[in-house]
């Protein structure tokens, strides 16, 4: 006999997304103005609720498709939140995501109509409840993964210079980085293609682009390669 569940409190279970991009320059989040109460009018991660029908990566995917029209992006699971008193309208819990976008491909005209607006990280308003927390948490743990993994060319598009890669691990780190040294580390990883086209609008000379070889790397880490940056 299924148990009867009618006597246990319920709570609503919600996912947030911080969603990350980079415009060649500056690592961005997606934030949208919230058009209900509580805290109408301010800046909010991009959520919504789990559906009866969906698992929470369902769920996730769901947000960052409606929000961006892009599937398939580099998603991870972040953490849970579950203070009680987080949500003052109702007793919530959330599940954090955070996602890498290359900022060139998502609907401009979505991110119209949900009133949503790209911050540089380091210039981003204050977020309700406790978002601010999780965007903490997904920074962190951000720059902890793109020191282990190439998960940072989720960011970039398909070809890229390297000067702009180097721009956008400064940007996640947070910090400055020798431009010999770089490039020499990761041309020692042999993870990357030189093409031979060149973006012109660099320098007049131009800079040769590059492009992440996925295979290759797949290859070498299963060969024992480990990515350290």
């Amino acid at each position: 006999m299924i148990n009867n569940y009618s006597a246990e409190d319920k709570v609503l279970l919600a996912v947030d997304c911080i969603i990350f991009g980079f415009d060649k320059e500056d690592l961005k989040i997606l934030l949208i103005k919230r058009d209900f109460e509580p805290e109408k009018g301010k800046w909010s991660l991009m959520g919504g609720f789990l559906q009866q029908q969906e698992n929470l990566d369902e769920a996730a995917s769901r947000i960052l498709r409606t929000l961006t029209g892009i599937n398939n992006v580099y998603m991870e699971q972040l953490h849970s939140y579950s203070k009680v008193d987080r949500d003052p309208a109702e007793r919530t819990i959330s599940v954090a995501y955070y996602a890498l976008i290359n900022i060139q491909d998502h609907n401009e005209e979505l991110i119209e109509k949900y009133s949503a607006k790209w911050f540089s990280v380091a210039k981003a308003p204050d977020l309700i409840f406790d978002h601010n927390i999780m965007v903490r948490h997904a920074i962190s743990r951000l720059r902890y993964k793109t020191s282990k993994e190439p998960i940072g060319f989720e960011l970039l598009p398909p070809k890229f210079t390297m000067r702009q890669l180097q721009k956008l691990y400064e940007a996640i780190l947070d910090e400055k980085l020798d431009k010999r040294n770089f490039i020499n580390k990761i041309n020692g990883m042999d993870i990357l293609v030189k093409l031979k086209e060149k973006d012109m609008n660099s320098s007049r000379k131009g800079s040769f682009l590059h492009m992440f070889d996925e295979q290759k790397y797949n290859r070498k880490k299963a060969d024992g390669f480990s990515f350290k940056l």
